[in-house]
Order: structure tokens, then sequence, then C-alpha cells
């Protein structure tokens, strides 16, 4: 235990209890009576990390096991780092306030790319070493899971192995051979060699690649025959019966997400073009309304939350939401319990939906047309229209609404200045359908927050072909609508387009990318996501310095048979599809959802999901 960790330094620092521990429901166990330490940890500060609603999962999955004490540790604030480095205090998890380099396993999750110098930095303030080539027999693996993962390349020169897919199975298959090979005395890379063989674990190290002199990608192999050409992703096949919590971690101080979250369902129907999870994710998996009810049930009586969560990509797709919704409300209204439900569609919001979000209170809607004109959305495949978003609004304006968001994102394929224009044009209508229905009542002030993202490719994506526009292109968009949308009551936001630049950098990366995280975060970057702290000048030397041009990988358009850096994952999802869903973007071409009829993705080689309901083809 760490016994430099100080109320002094503590009453200094932004936020102490985020560095403390022993909330509600943390998990203790006897360090010494287990034959393995865990140590999972976020590449973000604490209150983002612990709203995420994986590591909930796995760290109660994995201290479900006697062998094994899975801890916690979070990306310290730059005063806490400060302090850490004066007092040489090295980063330490949250249970026993033990330094990383005292675990067996370091497993990150890579939720947003502009986190990976975070990771770096946390391995260097737990004094592991930052390359996985220089980590010796008595190192911790360092592994990592999550979104980001699906191109594992741009970190591999830092991460030991990768999990790739759903991790609540493979997990303990990791362990169960982690402690064989312990118990057994195998060397480092023999126990690398040992969990290359599980399904759905990528070990960067014994694979080798080769690039053309256009600097593009000429192959991709393992060393041997022994490991897979192919990483397969792992799926869980049964959610009805996976494994999820029944009690959580209570923070003694406000997180992003202050509430209990409880999953509906795994994957999505829609297929937009532009999103990974939703491809990634497939099939789509259903838990049972009484297995639901159940969970909100144990959560709230073990967590004390006043507000429960309806966590999917999709949430109004739940076949039986409404029944779901009934039987809650009719346990959480006497307690006082709000329902919240994120990620509704525009074209599914009913006066039924809202009666029952504002129940208790009434919490923020957000509504995502993602793009302005009705030709575009048909490219994306997004599926809604404009009288999807006017009735929305107009049932949320008249049940009491005055505060409403909408999300669109620029620099999509195709998107021309007139699809920019007309994302104004729908705003301004919205205002106008709030003055309409409210004229003549007693009514507050309408605030209308509009915000747009920056396009990033993303692998495994009908668009991961597409480039993304340049930042001059992207800065000329956000000032078409500066321009267009100064009505007062509208509030406009945007992103910073450098930062969506790297983004897509390292979204769609291969290993080179890794010398350029490592230089940038030697000059000093961390927390790229938070605007007070990017240090884009940082990323320009870095790339300079090493010789890389990024828009290369940022700022170009992909030939179908260009090998990608992340073509030996497996997600299912076949290249074909993706072609074919390319193809179709170009003529504005709708596919049918997968709850109407099967497009033939490929995902149905994962049993479980929606594609097995009923014969749909």
């Amino acid at each position: 235990m760490n016994n430099k960790i100080t109320d002094e330094i503590l009453k200094t620092v932004e936020k102490p209890a985020r560095y403390l521990g022993n909330e509600w429901n943390m998990v203790v166990k006897d360090k010494e009576k287990v034959e393995m330490r865990f140590v999972f940890c976020f590449p973000d500060v604490y209150e983002i990390g612990m709203s995420n609603l994986g590591m909930k999962i796995l760290y109660h999955l994995i201290n479900q096991r006697d062998d094994v004490y899975c801890e916690r540790a979070f990306a310290p604030w730059i005063d806490m780092e400060e302090k850490m480095i004066v007092n040489d205090i090295e980063l330490y998890s949250l249970e026993t306030k033990d330094p990383l380099n005292k675990f067996d396993i370091i497993g990150f999750t890579l939720q947003y790319e502009m986190c990976y110098t975070n990771i770096l930095n946390m391995l260097r303030l737990g004094k592991v070493p930052l390359l996985a080539e220089d980590r010796k027999e008595d190192d911790p693996f360092v592994c990592a899971g999550g979104p980001c993962s699906y191109n594992p390349e741009p970190m591999a020169d830092f991460i030991d192995f990768y999990v790739i897919g759903e991790g609540e199975e493979v997990i303990n298959e990791i362990l169960d051979i982690f402690k064989k090979a312990k118990n057994d005395g195998l060397l480092r890379d023999e126990k690398l060699k040992k969990l290359s063989l599980i399904p759905g674990v990528y070990v960067p190290k014994f694979y080798n690649i080769e690039y053309n002199d256009d600097l593009t990608i000429k192959s991709f192999n393992p060393i041997n025959n022994e490991y897979p050409k192919k990483i397969k992703k792992r799926v869980i096949k049964d959610l009805e019966n996976s494994y999820f919590p029944e009690k959580t971690i209570v923070p003694y101080i406000d997180v992003v997400h202050n509430r209990i979250m409880i999953e509906l369902f795994r994957g999505c129907i829609r297929g937009c073009r532009f999103c990974q999870a939703g491809f990634i994710y497939r099939p789509v998996r259903n838990r049972s309304v009484n297995r639901l009810k159940e969970l909100a049930v144990n959560l709230e009586k073990n967590t004390g939350y006043d507000e429960i969560s309806l966590l999917s990509l999709s949430t109004s797709d739940y076949k039986k939401l409404g029944e779901l919704t009934d039987v809650l409300m009719e346990y959480m209204e006497p307690l006082n319990v709000n329902l919240a439900l994120p990620s509704l569609r525009i074209d599914s919001f009913s006066i039924d939906l809202m009666e029952k979000v504002q129940k208790v209170r009434k919490s923020g809607l957000t509504f995502a047309p993602e793009a302005g004109s009705q030709r575009l959305r048909d490219a994306i495949n997004k599926g809604v229209n404009e009288e999807n978003l006017y009735n929305s609004a107009k049932i949320a304006f008249e049940g009491g609404w005055s505060t409403l968001k909408l999300y669109f994102m620029i620099g999509l394929p195709t998107e021309e200045k007139s699809d920019v224009e007309e994302i104004s044009r729908l705003s301004n209508d919205v205002v106008s359908l709030y003055k309409n229905v409210t004229r003549g009542k007693k009514a507050k002030r309408l605030s209308l927050s509009v915000s747009t993202s920056s396009f990033v490719p993303k692998p495994f994506t009908p668009f991961q072909w597409e480039k993304q526009d340049e930042m001059e292109d992207l800065n000329q968009k956000q000032n078409i609508l500066k321009t267009l949308l100064k009505n007062n009551r509208i509030k406009y936001s945007w992103h910073d387009t450098r930062l969506s630049f790297l983004e897509a950098v390292m979204a769609l990366g291969d290993r080179r990318i890794g010398k350029v995280i490592l230089k940038a975060f030697e000059k000093g970057s961390r927390f790229d996501s938070w605007g007070e702290h990017f240090k884009y000048e940082n990323w320009v030397e870095a790339f300079d310095e090493c010789d890389i041009k990024p828009e290369f990988y940022a700022n170009r358009n992909k030939e179908y048979s260009e090998v990608l850096p992340w073509d030996h994952i497996d997600i299912g999802v076949t290249k074909e599809f993706f072609i074919k869903e390319n193809e179709k973007s170009k003529e504005n071409k709708l596919t049918d959802n997968c709850n109407d009829f099967c497009s033939g993705c490929g995902a149905t080689v994962f049993e479980g999901g929606v594609c097995f309901d009923k014969d749909k083809s």
C-alpha cells in the first residue's frame, strides 16, 4: 500500500474523492489470498470512468472469482499528477492503493482514440515500461479492449494483448489460462502464446506487416502458422442469462452518469452507414422484461439512485419498450425514481413515452437528425425525415418541454453546401414550431441547442474507405452555420476540427502511428479530448519528426482492394456487405432495418441474435 498518499496532498487537489476509493459497494478482498491481481484502468478522469457501463460489468464479474482481485485506476487530473511526481507517488489502484506495477494484468478500455496519450501517461506514472518490447518477466501484462480495439494497430507497440469483442465470457478464459501459465512457471512469451490461442485474443508481436512503396499495406501475416490469420470477435450469444451486476459502486462525488444503467439489448437493427457501434455489436440480442425488472429492482435497492437509464444504441427499437416502462414505473414511481430513455429515434417518440419519462421529473431531450437534408439522411441510411422531427418536437413542446437539443454531423460523404444550410432551416423551423404550439399560453422561453460534430470515418462501416473533409472545408461549413443560426433562441456549438482530424488519423491509422503517439506524449500531450489541455502543435511536431503525413490516413479515399489496417479482425459483417452499402450511399438508397428484412450483412455467423428470430430473407 502506498503510504505517501497523505491528507495534506489530497487537500490541495481538485476533487480529492477521485483518489480515495472506499465507495459504497466497492469490493474488498485480502490481496494476499488471491492468485492473480487485475487492475481495470480507465484512461480518463474518475467521473467519466465511473460512468462507463462496461467497467461496472467487468469489475464485478471478475470479482466474483475467489482467485482474482480486480481493482480500479483512473487518469489523475493535472494537479494530482504534479503532486504525484513531486512526491514520488506511483499511480495506484483505489482498492489497495498499490501501484500499477504490482499487478499481474493491467487492463485498459479504449473508448475514444484521443485518450491514447492518457494510457501512456498512466503507465509512466505507474512505472510500467511504455513499450511492450521493453517489459521484462516481472512486469505486468498490459491488455486492452473496447470499441477502439477493433483497429488495434495504432497502439500495438504498447499493448501486450488485445481482447476483441465482448468481454463477459472471454475474460474468464483469459484468467484461467493466465493462472495455469503462471503456476506452471511459463516465461512471458510463452504466456502470450497461450493467450493468443484463445478466440478473440490478439497479440500484436506475433504478426508482421509489410508496406508498399506508396505507403499502403502490402501484407499482414502471423509470424507462423501457430497463430490465427484472422481474429474473430467474441460475442455473448445468450444476453438474457449473461452476467450483469445487481449492485454497483456508488461514488462520493457527482459523476457524468449519476444513475442506474440497465442494458436493454446489445447491437442495432438500423445500419446507419457512419456508425461503427451499429456494426461491431451485431447481431441484436435482447433481455426480457422480467429480467430487466429484476435488475432494476435490485440495483435500486443496492444503490439508492433516483434515476434509471435504459441503455442501448437505439432504445426505442426494444420491441417491448411500452410493457417494460409500464412495469418499471409501477414500481419506481412510488419511490420517486425517474426513468430516462436516451437514444430515442425521432421517428418513435410518442405521447405515451413522453408521459413516462416526465412522470417523476423531466429529463433532457436530444434528437439526432444527423443531416440537414433528406437526400443526405438517405445517403447515410438514417431512415428518418423532417416530419418525424417536427412531430417529435411538437409532442415534446405540447408536453411542456422548453429545452431541446438537436445533433447533426457535417462533412458526411457526398455532402454539399446546401445540405449544411438545411441544418439551419430545420433548426429555425423547430423554433417556429415552438412559437405556434405555445401561442397564447404561458410558456418558458425556448432553449434550442444545435450541435455539429465533424464526420470521422471509422473502421467496419460502409464509410471506412471515405476521406474526411479537410479542416479548412469543415471550418467553412461551421462558419456557414455560425452565420445562419444567429437566432437568440438557438445556441450553436461545434467540435474542434483539429481534434476531429486527429481522431480520424488514430481511427484509420496503422502500426506506424504508434511512434507519433509516443512522440506527442513525450512533448506533454495528455487529456487531448479536454479543450484546455489540447495541444495541437505537439501533434504537428510529432508527425513532422516521425516523417509521417497524417493526411495520408485521414484525407484520402481508399480503393476497395486496399489492405486496411484492421483487415485481420473479423467482426462477422463482411467486406462485401460494406462495399454494397457504400455504393448504395452514392445513390441515396436506403437499406431496410434488420427487423423488416435481412440484408445479408454476415452477422448470422453469430448465433443468438435477431437474425434467428424468424426468416426475413
